[in-house]
């Protein structure tokens, strides 16, 4: 069997493709919070999960508390069933994907979904509303 391919390379096929369409396929699912709702969940004992490069992490901080889990090995860790999944983890807690501004975070967060935490969202604005709120911020001296 042949896989067709578009006549010219610059041809996209129609239909539903593309990062803007993927995008707002997994907003549609995700009841996405604010950075002071955000604070809120984390006092109430739901997880903030910062996907962020560590690159980034160091050069603007990070949100105490935050797990860190590097976007690579994230399936893995959010499964709540896996055995490679964060401890405390489980379908009804409350998780908040964050990522510099809100993009990377909505996909992790309706594929966290996915794997079964019913109750996963992010960060609407990621780190840097964040961090324009006024909320706290860690940073790493070294």
């Amino acid at each position: 069997m042949t896989i067709p391919t578009p006549r010219h390379p610059d041809e996209v096929p129609p239909g539903p493709f593309g990062i803007d369409h993927l995008l707002a396929e997994a907003r549609d699912k995700l009841a996405r919070v604010s950075p002071e709702e955000a604070f809120a969940l984390q006092q109430d004992g739901g997880l903030i999960i910062d996907i962020r490069p560590e690159s980034d992490r160091l050069a603007d901080g990070e949100i105490p508390g935050a797990l860190t889990v590097e976007r690579i090995v994230l399936e893995w860790r959010l499964d709540p069933a896996g055995r490679h999944r964060l401890d405390g983890l489980h379908p009804d807690r409350p998780v908040v994907l964050v990522c510099n501004e809100g993009y990377a975070s909505s996909l992790a967060a309706a594929q966290a979904q996915g794997l079964g935490l019913r109750r996963a969202t992010d960060l609407a604005g990621g780190f840097r509303a964040w961090k324009a709120a006024g909320l706290p911020v860690t940073t790493r001296v070294g």
